[in-house]
């Protein structure tokens, strides 16, 4: 019984995500990225017609811009064409001023 017990003890424990993200930088990288798409997506999303919002996701953030993802082409044109006010409305919050390009995703 006793070995049970020492074998038990000796594995380590694991490392809570959170803190495993904020150790590596490119992970805590990654997240932030991912915080501030999301972050985007919030401010801009009640400018989108409610058919629209559920056709659209964020997308990746680097420094060359922002993406949205359509769900098909139909829902990526007309994404396009809101984009102006996207912008708009992302520059009257404060954001550092990004291209947003529009991706169709793949499933």
């Amino acid at each position: 019984m006793a070995s049970a017990k020492s074998s038990i003890s000796s594995v380590p424990l694991g490392l809570p995500l959170a803190r495993a993200l904020d150790q590596n930088a490119s992970l805590a990288n990654l997240t932030r990225r991912l915080a501030q798409s999301n972050s985007r997506y919030a401010a801009v999303c009640m400018h989108l017609p409610e058919a629209l919002r559920r056709q659209v996701r964020a997308g990746p953030i680097d420094d060359e811009g922002w993406s949205l993802l359509a769900s098909n082409a139909a829902v990526a044109a007309k994404l396009r064409h809101l984009l102006p006010r996207l912008a708009d409305t992302l520059h009257e919050q404060g954001w550092p001023e990004l291209p947003i390009r529009v991706h169709i995703r793949t499933r």
